[in-house]
């Protein structure tokens, strides 16, 4: 198994809530991926969805509160998006190359994940196979982020890494996780 826990870092632009805090972990086992990820501090300030009767496939999580996380196959320009949302929707995107040839990911009907809610944590774990989208022993390179949207509607944007002027979480520079 190759394990790895991560702490995200806000935008440096932007002003977050002091006290929160966007952690977890990442785990690889032969082609099972693990995530795991903690937000912690005064959700009370934020809006998060609240968990939907009947979660499905769904655009643009991005535009409120959401966990994401990024795949590459080491050496190849292509990449996945996977998007979770605190309501249990979710999606996955298929990329040709930076930001190119947006599709749903077809390998997948369902994305079924737990999410737990506590008074100033909320928890968000998954776990699915890797062979759905890549083959067998493929070095992968990941990044973890997280949009945030505030109670005043300003959203915030968390990574490992913000290597440019403005938060994009699709540059090949931050996927600096490898599995």
């Amino acid at each position: 198994m190759n394990a790895q826990c991560f702490s995200l870092k806000a935008f440096p632009t932007i002003t977050p809530l002091s006290d929160l805090e966007i952690s977890g972990s990442i785990a690889r086992r032969s082609n099972t991926l693990a995530i795991s990820y903690t937000l912690s501090g005064a959700l009370s300030e934020l809006n998060i969805p609240s968990p939907a009767d009947a979660p499905v496939r769904r655009l643009g999580l991005w535009e409120e509160t959401c966990f994401e996380c990024f795949l590459a196959v080491k050496n190849s320009p292509r990449y996945w998006e996977v998007n979770l949302s605190p309501a249990g929707h979710w999606n996955v995107y298929r990329f040709a190359d930076y930001r190119q040839g947006m599709q749903e990911e077809t390998s997948f009907s369902q994305f079924p994940f737990t999410v737990e809610s506590q008074a100033d944590v909320l928890l968000l774990a998954l776990e699915f196979e890797l062979y759905r989208i890549i083959s067998t022993g493929q070095t992968l390179g990941v990044a973890m982020s997280a949009v945030i949207n505030h109670k005043d509607g300003k959203l915030t944007y968390w990574a490992l890494t913000h290597p440019g002027p403005q938060p994009d979480f699709h540059r090949r520079d931050s996927f600096i996780i490898e599995l």
